[in-house]
């Protein structure tokens, strides 16, 4: 294998593509025109372009659930009608949007916001308040947000001991209404509430939700006008652009949910109109493809250097693992290729832990490289610290793609470890807003050219299934022995925890 891209020059001339003012350069992947032309035309024949057009249709994608995968109406600010099954669903994502407005304007007074939601229900909204409080200047209204997933009780006490309860509003966020972990987590905030002399009336006007079944949100006590829909056709790890994005509005204004919304919704634009040549979320997923191919890559890196994104490979592990790690095809067959593991962290701490291993192990391990132009900080020292910052960025890519030679095999790098760059203007809400919708539409192209169903996780439930019959079992502290619904392993566990 050579220690150097093959013609580099040529692929630096054929590497660079722009969308939404962001900048993708591929030409450390080492992928020649020929095979970015084969590449294509696998996507082709692929059906890729047809598959794109359906997802905006409001066509049944998701075949297992027999569901579309609409959450690109979530952020349709055109309005332009998106039909499902007959029915324009644009009136009804609109009235929520006005909801939210109105809600944004009635909040006064509130110190501590609880978002109670696990998994999609969490991660996006929590990603979008923690990269946006880097952003300089923007105003928080004045309240804390907190986010609470973990069934830990860690989690649960570190906020209760910060929040103050008269002053508290609680969103419940659950497509079902009957996830586990948000619900005990919920009824454990409601009997903090009630332990520090909430009434009755004035805990019902704290409680606000965010799910599919407005009947179970009903009977847990919320009130009919505190309760914000979304629908079926919205995937959990596809929804902050819903309801469930309500803390980026409430935390900071609702201009800024729709600038949030307004990127992603020209990255949509992008992805349903660009030729595939020109296609970045495309471009990104056949990067890839080619790297499972050459290399038969088992993980990829996606490496921010902005310290406001160290919560965005969390997101991505999300979105990518649960859309695509299937060992199956949508016809049942075994396919070839699904999900890599994903795993990365805020530039430039990262490369003080795991960059050895991108560099000198034996695995090639691809890498999203995302830098932002502008400096999320107006300290005086900002533009010298963004300058090296960005150097260490491209210094890192440079030399995981030429590797170096020497007589030592410990200072030896054997380079061909291949990368993109990804380059935003700034990182505000719009620019956050492009980004998420820019890897969902690269997901949602790699399940199509695997011919996976990016759109279902049957996966997440059989350990809940398992889950309940040892919970019954360690609440009953009496010996156990192995049965249909318990192995040998696990009953000697549960035995040692109850000893």
């Amino acid at each position: 294998m050579s220690s150097r891209p093959e013609n580099l020059s040529d692929t630096a001339l054929l590497s660079t593509h722009s969308a939404v003012d962001m900048v993708l350069d591929t030409a450390y992947q080492n992928i020649s025109a020929a095979q970015w032309q084969d590449l294509f035309s696998f996507a082709r024949k692929s059906q890729l372009e047809q598959f794109i057009a359906d997802l905006f249709a409001g066509k049944h994608i998701n075949q297992s659930e027999d569901r579309p995968a609409l959450h690109s109406a979530l952020r349709n600010l055109s309005k332009s009608p998106v039909v499902l099954d007959g029915q324009d669903v644009m009136p009804a994502v609109t009235e929520v949007w006005r909801r939210i407005q109105a809600l944004c304007n009635q909040w006064v007074g509130v110190t501590d916001v609880i978002h109670i939601g696990i998994g999609g229900s969490d991660f996006g909204p929590r990603l979008a308040i923690e990269a946006l409080a880097h952003v300089p200047g923007i105003e928080s209204r004045g309240m804390r947000m907190h986010f609470l997933a973990n069934i830990d009780t860690a989690e649960l006490a570190r906020i209760l001991d910060r929040a103050l309860p008269h002053s508290t509003r609680v969103v419940i966020v659950s497509k079902s209404f009957t996830t586990l972990e948000t619900t005990m987590n919920a009824k454990a905030v409601v009997s903090w509430l009630k332990a520090s002399g909430c009434t009755k009336s004035q805990i019902a006007k704290s409680l606000f939700a965010v799910t599919a079944n407005v009947p179970a949100a009903q009977a847990f006590g919320v009130e009919e006008d505190h309760i914000f829909p979304f629908w079926d056709w919205v995937g959990g790890r596809y929804s902050v652009w819903s309801a469930v994005g309500l803390p980026i509005a409430l935390q900071y204004g609702f201009k800024t949910f729709e600038e949030f919304l307004a990127g992603a919704h020209a990255m949509d634009l992008h992805f349903k109109n660009a030729p595939l040549e020109q296609n970045i979320p495309v471009i990104m997923a056949l990067a890839l493809l080619h790297q499972q191919e050459t290399h038969d890559i088992k993980a990829y890196a996606a490496i921010p250097y902005a310290d406001a994104l160290d919560w965005f490979p969390k997101w991505l592990q999300q979105l990518d693992m649960e859309s695509n790690g299937k060992s199956v095809d949508r016809n049942g067959k075994p396919v070839k290729h699904s999900s890599p593991v994903v795993f990365g962290s805020a530039g430039s701490n990262a490369q003080h832990s795991y960059f050895q291993l991108l560099h000198q192990g034996t695995d090639v391990v691809p890498i999203d490289f995302i830098a932002v132009r502008k400096p999320m900080s107006d300290r005086p020292e900002a533009l010298a610290h963004h300058r090296i910052l960005l150097s260490n960025c491209l210094a890192q890519a440079q030399a995981l793609a030429h590797g170096k030679q020497a007589d030592n095999p410990n200072d030896v790098y054997p380079g061909n470890r291949p990368s993109n760059l990804l380059l935003l203007p700034e990182l505000n809400a719009f620019y956050l807003g492009a980004l998420l919708a820019l890897y969902e539409n690269r997901t949602a192209s790699l399940g199509a050219v695997w011919n996976i169903n990016s759109f279902d996780q049957p996966g997440v439930e059989y350990g809940k299934v398992l889950a309940k019959p040892i919970e019954k079992a360690l609440l009953d502290g009496t010996p156990v022995v192995a049965n249909d619904n318990i192995d040998a392993v696990t009953a000697a566990r549960i035995n040692l925890l109850n000893s």
